[in-house]
């Protein structure tokens, strides 16, 4: 039984390492450009509901967390489908390895607001920007499994982030900084799955 034991876990073992140097599938470009749409309406809905942010920080809150959840089951629903028919046999390790990637940006960016609620309005403005650099690390934390043209998503969130620290006071809480910074890196996020996944078509294609 020991020997069973000890099998089973070198087995569990060989999957790990064969899913941490195999290129995640499981982002569909199409979904992922659709959160960027997501991300310009957001911003649309501010303008219209919320053009004094700093007066309702929680309805501001509430707004992008509640967009942010949308973009976040949308990914996952099509993430479940689209890992199973391109991992098969390595979906659950694939699926389980990118989430425990970003899931450490993922909890910090949903508890921030909540602090920073909490405590004086005067550092209220900064949340778009620590939003945005949280992303970020979750991008670089991520890019392990990702295509490597990722490393520039998490350089555009980085470098938008700090720009809107970098306003240093409530500009920053407009609504094209968030929807601007989040449509844009996810259009991107899209193209470079996009090109990815046509090049390792293309590569398939050419084997046979």
């Amino acid at each position: 039984m020991t020997d069973i034991n000890q099998a089973l876990v070198e087995i569990r073992s060989i999957r790990r390492q064969v899913a941490q140097s195999t290129e995640f599938r499981g982002y569909g470009p199409a979904t992922l450009f659709a959160t960027a749409v997501v991300a310009l309406l957001t911003g649309f809905a501010q303008a219209h509901w919320l053009p004094e942010p700093t007066t309702h920080p929680v309805q501001y809150v509430a707004l992008w967390l509640t967009m942010a959840a949308f973009c976040a089951a949308l990914i996952a629903t099509q993430m479940l489908t689209r890992a199973n028919r391109l991992h098969s046999g390595m979906a659950d390790e694939m699926i389980r390895m990118a989430v425990a990637q970003f899931l450490p940006a993922a909890v910090a960016g949903a508890i921030l607001p909540f602090v920073l609620l909490h405590v004086t309005q005067n550092v209220f403005w900064m949340l778009p920007g620590l939003w945005q650099i949280i992303f970020s690390l979750g991008v670089f934390a991520s890019c392990r499994c990702l295509p490597r043209p990722m490393l520039l998503v998490g350089g555009w969130f980085l470098l938008t982030g700090f720009a809107c620290i970098g306003l240093g006071d409530t500009r920053s809480l407009a609504p094209s900084t968030m929807s601007g910074a989040f449509a844009v890196g996810m259009a991107l996020v899209a193209a470079i799955h996009y090109l990815s996944a046509r090049k390792a078509s293309i590569d398939e294609d050419q084997e046979f």
